[in-house]
C-alpha cells in the first residue's frame, strides 16, 4: 500500500527484514494501528535490517495552488 495521507501531516516508517524463507502475508485490512513487531513475530522474521522514516503532507483543496 503506499501512502495515502488524508489531510495534514502523517508518518511513514519503512522497515526491512531479512527473509529466512518465503513469507506469504496478506494485506492488513486497515494501516491503522498495524503492530510491526507481531507480524515480524508472526512470520519469524527476526530484527530489522533497515529502517527508513519519512513524513507525508497533503493540503486542504482550498490551500492548493
Amino acid at each position: 500500500m503506499g501512502p495515502r495521507p488524508p489531510v495534514g501531516i502523517h508518518r511513514y516508517v519503512l522497515v526491512l527484514f531479512e527473509q529466512k524463507t518465503r513469507v506469504r502475508a496478506e494485506a492488513p485490512a486497515e494501516r491503522a494501528n498495524f503492530n510491526t513487531r507481531a507480524f515480524a513475530a508472526a512470520h519469524e522474521l527476526g530484527l530489522p535490517t533497515a529502517v527508513v522514516y519519512f513524513n507525508g503532507q497533503k493540503e486542504p483543496a482550498n490551500r492548493r495552488r
